[in-house]
């Protein structure tokens, strides 16, 4: 499924409600680029269609310090800009998909009479202010149907403020780059980590830096997000007031022994348990909450499994931990569940490090999917 956030003319499409379907330039059809926009760093991911299917061939991370982004916004554009053109450069990138912070969106959900596209967005406008807790005029969304059928078609939904999209899409003509498209990074992440055909009720965790992200989708709809204000840096300054020791050397620390308990190691996973199970608590009262109103005549299903993936998702125990307390499966996530069967190809990017990349190839996806 499709999901049309937007267009090339994006400036008007937001304002005017309207979408205006543009391909991409035929020379670049081969070759799909996604940037996402995150407080750990600009990443992009490039897809080229091969014979056997799609392979990633080129990625790469323009660091940001913490504060350029500040709450899903560009807080520093001269650092996100540069952070963009570099990587524009370095992999010869003029067109992209670009991801809005989940952040500073609001998902909803509408009934709405119709039977195309335009009918069911013409609904919608007409009653945004009580999907979205901004004035109409400064508003901006796109739906996607979940289920078609009858006089009303149930259409799931996200809105931002107009000033977000223009803030990105300023950033990105300073950059050099061209918006191809530009959508909710809840609707490109479950594009990369589940399979095209999937209908089951997934919990995404995408454990960043600075922020944990969690995004229930049914059948790769987003259906439930949040964001919390605490990440994997927060692991790392607990190793660094228990041992009094550098970021870099916390940062070591932390990789080698994760959350797995040992002789010697009681007190430092007891430093480190105080502040993951903040994380953990915080995971549970939503997961409990859904599960509680799932089939209670909503038409949603409960949470079948959770998939961890981000920067911070490598913590070794981490998974485990989650799970125990989840009362649910929690695996670690492949980005490359789409992409070219590994008897064809082998990813140029080792499988921990490509958890941080899975918005980013999600919207290169997004032109190979119909």
């Amino acid at each position: 499924m499709q999901y049309n956030f937007s267009s090339m003319s994006l400036k008007e499409t937001f304002t005017r409600f309207a979408r205006v379907e543009l391909p991409a330039p035929r020379y670049l059809a081969p070759l799909s680029a996604g940037i996402d926009i995150s407080a750990s760093g600009i990443k992009l991911a490039v897809i080229k269609e091969r014979l056997h299917g799609l392979e990633l061939i080129g990625y790469g991370v323009g660091p940001l310090e913490i504060g350029a982004m500040n709450g899903g916004e560009i807080a520093d554009r001269t650092a996100v800009v540069g952070a963009m053109r570099m990587l524009a450069k370095e992999h010869n990138i003029r067109f992209a998909n670009v991801a809005l912070s989940e952040s500073r969106s609001y998902l909803f959900e509408a009934d709405v009479p119709g039977h195309s596209k335009n009918e069911w967005r013409t609904a919608v406008e007409q009653h945004i202010d009580e999907f979205v807790p901004l004035p109409p005029s400064e508003t901006s969304f796109d739906i996607t149907p979940t289920d078609i059928g009858g006089e009303l078609t149930h259409v799931a939904g996200v809105g931002y403020a107009s000033r977000i999209i223009d803030e990105s899409l300023l950033a990105l003509d300073e950059a050099g780059i061209e918006a191809v498209a530009i959508e909710s990074e809840n609707f490109a992440l479950p594009r990369a980590l589940l399979p095209v055909l999937s209908d089951e009720t997934v919990l995404i965790i995408d454990l960043g830096r600075t922020t944990t992200k969690l995004v229930i989708v049914e059948k790769r709809v987003p259906r439930f997000a949040t964001t919390l204000d605490i990440g994997g840096h927060a692991l790392t300054l607990a190793v660094i007031k228990y041992f009094g020791v550098s970021e870099e050397e916390a940062k070591r620390v932390k990789a080698e022994r994760g959350l797995v308990g040992g002789p010697g190691n009681e007190e430092y996973l007891a430093a480190m348990l105080l502040t993951v199970s903040v994380i953990k608590d915080e995971i549970a009262r939503r997961v409990e909450y859904w599960q509680a109103r799932a089939g209670e005549g909503t038409g949603h299903y409960p949470v079948a499994r959770a998939v961890l993936v981000g920067g911070n998702a490598t913590l070794r125990g981490l998974a485990e931990y989650l799970e125990t307390n989840l009362h649910i499966p929690v695996e670690l996530g492949n980005v490359f569940v789409n992409l070219a069967s590994r008897d064809h190809w082998l990813p140029p990017i080792e499988y921990m490090e490509s958890l941080a990349y899975g918005t980013a190839i999600g919207l290169a996806l997004r032109n190979h999917e119909n």
